[in-house]
């Protein structure tokens, strides 16, 4: 398991395009109450394999996206190994962008 934590700004929008543009989406959306349960399904889905998910900083959703081709942020996005860390920990990536420390996380299992 690794995750990307991505510390450089990224247009939300654009981060999510570039991703539908290469990758099959679906989205879990959330609110203040579902959170916690929706997070465990969106981890669970992910530990199925051949798919990434995506969290971003300010919006209510878990993105799941299926793996099809590899996904390299610096090819993808342009980003060098400044703009994001890698971690062996989803709650460390996910809590990351919860307190404002990151614009979003990409996990794979």
């Amino acid at each position: 398991m690794s995750s990307y934590i991505i510390k450089k700004w990224i247009e939300p929008y654009v981060l999510l395009e570039t991703l539908k543009a290469h990758y099959d989406m679906k989205e879990i959306i959330f609110d203040g109450f579902s959170k916690k349960v929706l997070k465990n399904d969106f981890i669970k889905e992910l530990q199925k394999g051949a798919s990434f998910g995506l969290y971003m900083k300010n919006v209510n959703k878990f993105y799941v996206f299926s793996l099809n081709t590899s996904l390299n942020l610096e090819d993808l996005f342009g980003f060098t190994t400044e703009d994001y860390l890698i971690t062996e920990s989803c709650d460390e990536a996910l809590n990351m962008v919860d307190m404002g420390k990151a614009e979003a996380s990409i996990i794979m299992f």
